[in-house]
């Protein structure tokens, strides 16, 4: 069966002009030109991001996408910020693979809501063969809908990123959290390299890749930089750019960390922005902690994507409701689905 949506219903993505191919599109940053524009004076950032986000983007829409724990807890991974690793005592308890109905049944709510991607999140160092089929069964759902389908599942086979392509998914999902530098004061159950070898092998197979960081782990502006330099320096920049606040969790090694200035999480969004033009930049956790002045800030610095419903995996998020107050009150749309002018 053919679950591909046809082109004549897709909405059609802005088409860039030769001059945006030739002059925005970058992958050889130098660690300083990336500090440069960290320490560029507030106003002259947010104008540059702005400037650059509607070369490629309509500054008033905003994807909204709905994230669901398809496996909670349980995992054998050391990331000092995750409520999900079996090594921490955060009071969450291991659950088995969600049945496919029931996810599907979360899909067709969160598109009732507005959601026109839906991402799928297990808790594994790596999928097992076992689980696939349920996992294949749940993307090809998602999208006979006409959603968006994302998967994040940890590392993957060659053979099982060939599945996820054939099944129809639309993005996999897989951080880099931090710098290289700083990645094994948080982690060191796989290394930084993992994770850009899983990001080789998605991109490889024709998968969009999305892929970001977690801000307020303890890093300093360097290591921000860094992830951004290590991201906006693949071989083609992810599809999707998570940014997410630490909402730090009692148990985990990092639970007492404080919360990163805003006005530096802006500032990290911009330059993501400038550096990946063509990428969606989505606004992830920590928006519960967020003022809608933060918020707008962000949406101006070039964010464009955000999780709506109730809860991130885990963790809490802002409801529905205030959601769609503060998309009246910044006169922002939903993003349709296939907007994105760099997908695959």
């Amino acid at each position: 069966m053919n679950i591909q949506t046809p082109v004549s219903e897709q909405t059609a993505a802005p088409q860039p002009s030769k001059a945006q191919e030739a002059t925005a599109l970058r992958h050889d940053w130098t660690r300083e030109e990336v500090e440069a524009l960290f320490a560029l004076p507030f106003n002259d950032l947010i104008f540059r991001a702005q400037t650059v986000h509607r070369e490629w983007f309509d500054p008033n829409e905003v994807q909204k996408s709905m994230l669901l724990s398809v496996k909670t807890g349980g995992c054998p991974e050391d990331c000092g910020y995750c409520s999900q690793s079996a090594k921490y005592d955060t009071g969450l308890s291991a659950s088995k693979l969600m049945e496919v109905e029931k996810v599907l049944a979360g899909a067709r709510r969160a598109k009732e809501a507005g959601a026109s991607r839906y991402c799928m999140g297990a808790a594994w160092r790596e999928p097992k063969e076992r689980d696939m089929p349920a996992i294949v069964a749940m993307i090809k759902g998602v999208r006979e809908m006409g959603m968006e389908t994302c998967m994040t599942l940890g590392m993957l086979s060659p053979e099982q990123t060939i599945q996820l392509k054939d099944a129809g998914l639309d993005y996999y999902n897989h951080n880099i959290d931090t710098s290289e530098e700083f990645y094994p004061s948080i982690i060191t159950t796989r290394t930084f390299q993992d994770r850009i070898d899983t990001l080789e092998r998605v991109r490889e197979a024709g998968i969009n890749v999305c892929s970001g960081g977690i801000l307020g782990l303890g890093e300093e502006r360097q290591d921000r930089a860094g992830m951004l330099m290590a991201l906006g320096n693949l071989t083609e920049h992810p599809q999707s750019v998570p940014i997410n606040m630490l909402i730090p969790i009692e148990g985990t090694p990092l639970g007492e960390n404080a919360k990163i200035d805003a006005i530096e999480f802006v500032r990290t969004i911009a330059v993501a922005r400038i550096m990946m033009p063509k990428s969606i930049v989505r606004l992830s956790a920590g928006r519960e902690w967020m003022s809608d002045e933060t918020q707008a800030l962000c949406f101006l610095a070039g964010a464009n994507s955000i999780f709506v419903g109730d809860e991130l995996l885990t963790t809490k998020n802002p409801g529905q409701d205030k959601d769609e107050a503060l998309f009246d009150k910044l006169g922002l749309e939903p993003m349709p689905a296939h907007r994105c002018p760099s997908e695959v």
